[in-house]
Formats: structure tokens, sequence, C-alpha cells
């Protein structure tokens, strides 16, 4: 009778274990399937954001230099491969210069299409600001359930490649304006 009950403890222990190794495993997979789906809105909202800066730069509401400085950061952003980063970040900056003109504000609100390029180019950039945050989040999730005892004992994540996060300087905000928000705003 005692072999009877031990082996019934025996594989109800070994079911219960092979459930919560099976349940761990499908967890990291859905981790990462939110993180390759993370990271197609965040390269979605990347060219976005990119193709209404070349926009801005080719509409001709804006001075030669300022269309070319801003032509030339959206090109880089956009045909970077790896290391998009720093060519992103650039791209920031660049339309920040752009908006911290003096009266460049209301100078475009004189121009026909001006307002709703602006307005375009501010969604854009929040998109992306949005999409970076739920790309990083992700990525946060994902490698706190590699991390795990068990998902590296029995490599639970199998081949899958360890996330990184996308850090880029996206505020519209230029530093020490006293704003410190955590959404960017084109307007000031």
């Amino acid at each position: 009778m005692t072999s009877i009950l031990t082996s019934i403890i025996v594989i109800f222990l070994l079911a219960i274990t092979g459930v919560y190794i099976s349940w761990r495993a499908g967890r990291l997979d859905r981790l990462h399937a939110r993180l390759d789906s993370a990271r197609f809105a965040l390269d979605a909202a990347l060219v976005r954001r990119s193709s209404v800066a070349l926009e801005l730069a080719s509409s001709g509401l804006l001075d030669p230099a300022t269309s070319v400085l801003l032509a030339g950061a959206a090109h880089d952003a956009r045909a970077a491969q790896t290391g998009r980063e720093l060519p992103e970040s650039d791209l920031t900056r660049a339309l920040r210069a752009v908006f911290s003109q003096p009266e460049f504000r209301s100078a475009m609100s004189g121009l026909e299409g001006g307002q709703e390029l602006l307005a375009e180019l501010e969604g854009a950039a929040h998109q992306v600001f949005l999409a970076r945050k739920f790309y990083n989040d992700a990525v946060a999730a994902t490698q706190a359930a590699r991390r795990r005892w068990l998902a590296r004992a029995l490599r639970l994540a199998g081949s899958a490649p360890r996330p990184e996060f996308f850090e880029i300087d996206d505020s519209m905000v230029p530093p020490g304006d006293g704003q410190e928000a955590d959404i960017p705003h084109l307007t000031g």
C-alpha cells in the first residue's frame, strides 16, 4: 500500500513540476513575442518620424540651411540598420534645433500647411516616445524572466538573442528649459 501511495505522490509531483516548467516556457515565449511586436512598432514609429521630418525639410517652409540639416539627419536615421540609437538621437537634436529657433512657431503658423505639418511631426515624435517606452518595458520583463534560475538552468529561452534596451534622446524640449516632462512636445 505504501509503495502505491509513494508512486502516486511522485507522479503527482512530477506532473506539477512539468506543468510549472511548461508554464514558464510559455511565458518566456509570450514575452519574446511581445518583444518582437514592440520592436516592430518602434521601427514603424521611427520610420514615420523620419518621413515627416523629411517632408518638413523638403516642404519649402524652412530656410535652406535648416532644410539641409534636417534632411541629412532624417536620411541618416532612416538609413541606419545597426546602431540606430546615435542617428535617431541626432535626428531628435536636429528637430530640437529647428524648433528652438526664435519665432519659428509663429512663422510656421503663418504659412499654408505649416501648422498641419508641425502637428503631424509632434504626433510622430510622441509615437516614438511611447513606442520606445513600450519596447524598453518589454525588454525589462523579458530579461527578468530570462534571469530566473529555472530559465537559465533549463535554457528555456533557447537560442533567442538576449534583448537589449533602445536608448535614444527623444525629448523635444531643450535640456535645462525648466520643463522636464515625461512626454516630449515640440511646443515650449
